[in-house]
């Protein structure tokens, strides 16, 4: 069932040395799974950049196939084409291109490019097909958008411009993600979306996060893990049950892979992992 669908991790670049030092740990042992690439993020405004560069330049002298995440907020068109041509330098053939959000209390300016959309515009104009674009998809609508059939023709977008395939946004309920592929389908968008899979393994972090984001966490597990308290065990194997039965209800209806958010963990997408005999 799985040998034609795609697995990747996403990490994020770590700001020490010594959190960089746990991060390669972390990648090589997901790497033994021989994932499809690891994706890596990019500050609000660009603000890990640096941290970014150093996570992508070492992930490729390791002869890891990487997805950079590059954003459009807050930087220049002939910024963003030097890190395209840079990133074109070192091999890599597939790109994750957001708007992305200004980092909070800084004056960082809009940039040249105002939507994802202008950005794999700009990417296909200068590029072609060199780089294999990846955008994200929202299955519970993006939480700026004024509704959903606006935020799917935002997406319709972005597929336009010469997107290759997507990946969502973390949900923890299958149907939301199935609807959402079907109204796509019925607006002949066709590309591969790829759900967003994130393990839960600490409660407040995953509310946190989730209402930084949008995503919705289903009152069942929302009070499941309130009872837990801080009996970190339990809501660790409960989080492990509700993820792996979201991820095979993922990959009966048809969803073309899974991208696990690591959050540079390797423990807890592993053990998802091999439940579901990846």
């Amino acid at each position: 069932m799985n040998e034609d669908k795609t697995f990747s991790f996403e990490l994020f670049p770590p700001k020490t040395e010594k959190g960089f030092e746990k991060l390669k740990a972390t990648v090589r042992t997901l790497n033994e799974r021989q994932p499809a690439f690891f994706s890596c993020t990019y500050g609000a405004g660009g603000s890990t950049r640096d941290n970014t560069f150093a996570t992508v330049d070492w992930l490729r002298s390791e002869g890891i196939d990487t997805a950079p995440h590059l954003t459009c907020i807050g930087n220049s068109i002939t910024e963003t084409l030097a890190i395209l041509k840079r990133y074109k330098a070192q091999g890599i053939h597939r790109i994750v291109a957001l708007r992305g959000d200004r980092p909070s209390g800084t004056g960082v300016g809009g940039g040249d490019l105002a939507h994802a959309s202008e950005l794999v515009t700009l990417i296909h104009e200068h590029f072609g097909e060199h780089f294999h674009i990846e955008v994200a998809a929202y299955p519970e609508m993006h939480p700026q958008a004024p509704n959903f059939l606006i935020d799917l023709g935002n997406f319709r977008l972005k597929i336009e411009a010469g997107a290759n395939s997507a990946i969502t946004q973390y949900f923890y309920n299958a149907d939301a993600y199935v609807h959402f592929v079907e109204q796509c389908r019925h607006r002949e968008i066709e590309i591969p979306i790829v759900p967003g899979i994130m393990p839960i393994t600490n409660y407040s972090s995953l509310v946190r996060f989730s209402n930084a984001c949008g995503a919705e966490i289903p009152r069942w597990i929302r009070k499941r893990l309130e009872a837990y308290g801080d009996d970190v065990e339990s809501i660790r194997a409960f989080g492990l049950e509700v993820v792996t039965g979201l991820c095979e209800q993922l990959l009966t209806a048809g969803a073309p892979g899974l991208h696990f958010y690591t959050m540079n963990q390797a423990e807890p997408t592993l053990a998802i992992w091999d439940r579901l005999d990846l």
